[in-house]
């Protein structure tokens, strides 16, 4: 099941999505499905006459995972981790799909990261791998823009990783979906920059959730940046960025200063 949220008639509302790959339309529900499940109303409109948002806003967190594929890691030369790399992005970098993001005036040198992100459906702590699928509400497809420049000299990650913005979610969440082998890429201006598999992960989804639920106690909504593949490039004002995950779909975003 893919779930939207989205704007029309000038109010938010959430909707399944339904249809073939452009010519979708949505399902309203009833209100937020990660507190009052999935509850269908008899009323639907076209994605092209509505605008689609952020599937979801977090609550609390944003939790990244850095380094979990060997080849990103290299070609940024850094050892292989050995256990999950994590850092924070806070809720006010989420952006939504075809959103513009305003690059910051303090980085000459932001990066795209095509990446698979799990949003958490259930309060949850010490979650054990083979549980894992029972607090994971579904999927989504997420751009982790960096300002490489500040992620060399802060040492912390936090201003180059968490600026407005650099957290673009979309296009809608998949609530079932096999996260073994999936194919992540992503596209500069139609050009093809990332061509990874979810199967190269050093960790992979269960093992991360897991894991992250072991330092942080996990809320509806929170969201896990599950890491990227080879291939990343600066970017600059103009740009267009795209991420498609299989399974998901496309995630588009425009740049400018």
């Amino acid at each position: 099941m893919r779930i939207a949220r989205f704007t029309h008639d000038n109010e938010i509302h959430y909707g399944t999505v339904h249809g073939e790959p452009g010519r979708e339309t949505l399902r309203y529900l009833t209100g937020d499905p990660l507190y009052v499940g999935v509850q269908e109303l008899d009323r639907t409109v076209a994605v092209s006459e509505a605008r689609l948002l952020a599937p979801v806003i977090p609550r609390s967190k944003i939790v990244c995972v850095g380094r979990n594929y060997a080849e990103h890691a290299q070609e940024m030369g850094n050892d292989v981790p050995t256990k999950p790399l994590l850092f924070f992005k806070p809720n006010t970098a989420v952006s939504g799909p075809g959103d513009p993001v305003t690059l910051p005036v303090w980085t000459e040198e932001v990066s795209y990261e095509a990446e698979l992100a799990v949003v958490i459906g259930r309060m949850c702590k010490d979650v054990p791998v083979e549980r894992v699928p029972e607090v994971v509400f579904g999927y989504t497809a997420a751009n982790d823009l960096t300002a490489r420049d500040a992620q060399r000299t802060d040492g912390q990650w936090a201003r180059a990783k968490g600026f407005d913005g650099a957290c673009p979610l979309g296009p809608w969440v998949e609530t079932d979906l096999d996260t073994s082998a999936l194919s992540v890429r992503s596209t500069v201006n139609g050009e093809l920059k990332q061509d990874g598999s979810t199967g190269d992960m050093i960790f992979d989804v269960p093992t991360l959730v897991s894991y992250v639920s072991e330092a942080f106690t996990l809320l509806p909504g929170d969201v896990i940046l599950t890491g990227t593949p080879a291939g990343v490039g600066t970017v600059d004002e103009g740009d267009r960025l795209s991420v498609q995950i299989e399974g998901i779909g496309e995630l588009e975003t425009v740049l400018r200063r």
